[in-house]
């Protein structure tokens, strides 16, 4: 072995079996020396077992499926939803983070499937069919079950505020019956959680469907919303009303003076579930009067009464009618004007 050699293998093997006579041996200082101390770190390290090695590759996005068990919903990934990530990787010239998938086997129309890196997968596809052809989707390939695949794509993807409560709600939902029995003690555990926190999360993915229907984008939802929400859903009588509600504002989604925002709606649902008890007669609070529609939802309240007149607040979000409305103001007229 030629000496330049000789010192390259003893280099090498020198942070796990250094020889005696290391310290005497001269090296070139420079870039040479640079290059064998990195290697004999890494060495180091890896026999130390600090450092894990990982395999990345570019490979073509369209030999790579979504885990069935993914926490984002892949369907509604837009252009708009995904504008920051496609503007770097186009000021990049590439994509720097790599996604986390495993190999997928006995398939021929994939080779991977994405455990963590939707969002890079969808624009990295974008970027190829809108003038990027050569663009490649850098993958870190893992060995991974599907209880571990589910922890470490929450654990990347829980600090994300692209990823909606919703999403990872719906998600927690179905990891505790696929990983955990239904035990919410045992995947609060396994994810670094309280239970309290983990029970909000599942509340909401656990609200009906006759109540989300209640909501044109149900992905505004927020852990936050359920505690307004959920008490609405008890007893029976008052979820049955809430539930016609829900039917109502779903269908006249989009017609002018029908809630859209979140806690607009939520206010429709709550009026709806404890109406008065004689719908079209006023209803006193303290010293407010409210008039309602024949089925009960709210039209004009009587705010107080003095020598100068009759204040009086026109409730145009509570889901009545222009012409209950003006019914209402009518029988205002007939009662208050001399």
């Amino acid at each position: 072995m030629s000496r330049k050699n000789a010192s390259f293998a003893a280099g090498l093997a020198a942070g796990i079996d250094p020889p005696e006579d290391a310290a005497a041996a001269p090296r070139r200082p420079g870039l040479g020396a640079n290059v064998l101390t990195g290697r004999e770190n890494r060495l180091a390290e890896l026999a130390a077992g600090t450092v894990v090695s990982r395999t990345h590759e570019l490979v073509d996005p369209a030999r790579c499926r979504m885990w069935v068990g993914h926490n984002r919903e892949y369907a509604l990934l837009t252009e708009e939803r995904c504008a920051d990530l496609i503007e770097s990787m186009k000021a990049q010239g590439r994509q720097e983070m790599p996604a986390i998938v495993r190999r997928v086997r006995g398939e021929a129309d994939y080779d991977f499937e994405v455990i963590c890196g939707a969002r890079r997968h969808w624009s990295i596809s974008w970027l190829r069919s809108h003038n990027y052809p050569d663009f490649r989707f850098l993958v870190d390939i893992r060995e991974l079950s599907d209880e571990e695949a589910f922890r470490l794509a929450d654990i990347e993807n829980r600090a994300r505020e692209d990823l909606t409560d919703l999403e990872r709600a719906r998600d927690y939902l179905r990891a505790l019956d696929a990983y955990y029995e239904g035990r919410q003690k045992v995947m609060a555990e396994r994810i670094k959680v309280t239970e309290s926190w983990l029970s909000r999360y599942l509340d909401l993915a656990r609200l009906p469907n006759e109540l989300m229907a209640a909501f044109p984008n149900p992905q505004d939802l927020r852990i936050k919303h359920v505690t307004a929400i959920k008490p609405l859903l008890k007893p029976d009588d008052r979820r049955q009303r809430v539930f016609a509600e829900a039917a109502v504002l779903g269908s006249r989604s989009g017609e002018e003076g029908v809630p859209t925002a979140v806690p607009d709606i939520i206010r429709a649902l709550a009026l709806a579930a404890d109406p008065p008890k004689k719908s079209g007669t006023p209803k006193r609070s303290g010293s407010t009067e409210t008039l309602t529609s024949q089925s009960g939802r709210p039209l004009v309240r009587i705010d107080g009464k003095d020598r100068k007149g009759v204040r009086v607040t026109l409730l145009t979000q509570a889901g009545g009618t222009r012409a209950e409305a003006e019914d209402a103001l009518k029988l205002l007229l007939d009662k208050h004007w001399q």
